[in-house]
């Protein structure tokens, strides 16, 4: 007996973010792998400027199109540039551009959502009807009619994807928050007197933090990649940044046959990072969503 109850309290030692990794290692190993992917990701990124040995738009026509070697791990461009080192200066503008951008459309859903979900009546169905006729129209269609009315540059693509998926992602906030308001804690804040103001910061916000981070992560990698597909039709980052997407075309498309690694360097790990940013969101959807907890060991 007294062996058990010196185990048990070990077992509670632990802080929250040890038994949540410790969680996402044992029930989630894919989850986990895309989290390694994303630490990796943030790391090459923020940097960016102490890992590239050369500068992204540092020319040397001697080594032009060369070949994945020792020097240049994979390749040089064209013009002689190193790709290993553009790849990083790309994964630092998509860190800007991808935390930036999913943090502006997180706080444009949670502001619509959690508005309109609790307070309802004839305001929710009027925004509603607003988020009805915004969702209708392509998102391609409206990106390209707004990036070429502000005309290309970092800041309008995050304004841009912010405003876009922040309408359209108030809808899945906005339905967490009226489960949330039917629950007797709400109710009691309410009969005693507490002010809306309160209630939403301090009862219903906190309730649905979890669909807030899981909706964050996945924004992050769909910001980045129709960022690259933007910087791909010529409305994202202008050249010479090195966009993951601005690399797919113009060089790298034209000379693709004869110098392969110029697409296949920043193709790849455009489709790691968004393939380990959207495995590690649902992974926390699954660890963080309560109604899911009771399935797991």
């Amino acid at each position: 007996m007294s062996t058990l109850a010196q185990a048990a309290p070990r077992q509670h030692e632990r802080g929250p973010l040890p038994a949540f990794l410790h969680r996402l290692f044992r029930d989630k190993p894919l989850g986990a792998a895309g989290a390694v992917i994303c630490v990796i990701f943030l790391f090459c990124g923020l940097f960016a400027d102490l890992l590239a040995p050369y500068g992204y738009n540092q020319i040397d026509p001697i080594n032009r199109l060369k070949p994945p070697s020792l020097q240049f791990p994979f390749g040089t461009d064209n013009l002689g540039r190193d790709m290993f080192s553009r790849v990083l200066y790309g994964a630092q503008l998509s860190v800007i551009i991808g935390f930036c951008g999913a943090a502006l459309a997180t706080v444009v859903s949670v502001v619509i959502g959690v508005l309109t979900g609790y307070l309802g009546g004839k305001f929710d169905v009027v925004v509603q009807r607003m988020v009805d006729a915004w969702m209708s129209f392509p998102d391609l269609v409206i990106l390209i009619v707004v990036v070429s009315v502000l005309g290309p540059g970092m800041w309008q693509v995050i304004v841009v994807l912010g405003f876009l998926y922040g309408i359209g992602g108030s809808r899945i906030i906005r339905g967490a928050v009226v489960s949330v308001r039917e629950h007797t804690y709400v109710h009691a804040a309410q009969s005693v007197g507490a002010a809306t103001a309160r209630v939403l910061v301090f009862h219903v916000l906190p309730n649905v933090m979890p669909t807030v981070i899981v909706l964050f992560t996945m924004r992050v990698g769909a910001v980045i990649l129709v960022e690259s597909g933007l910087s791909f039709l010529g409305l994202g980052i202008p050249p010479p940044a090195p966009s993951w997407g601005g690399m797919l075309t113009g060089s790298g498309r034209t000379f693709m046959y004869l110098a392969p690694w110029l697409a296949l360097a920043p193709g790849i790990c455009l489709t790691l990072v968004v393939y380990g940013i959207n495995v590690f969101g649902d992974a926390l959807r699954d660890l963080l969503d309560p109604r899911l907890r009771g399935g797991r060991r």
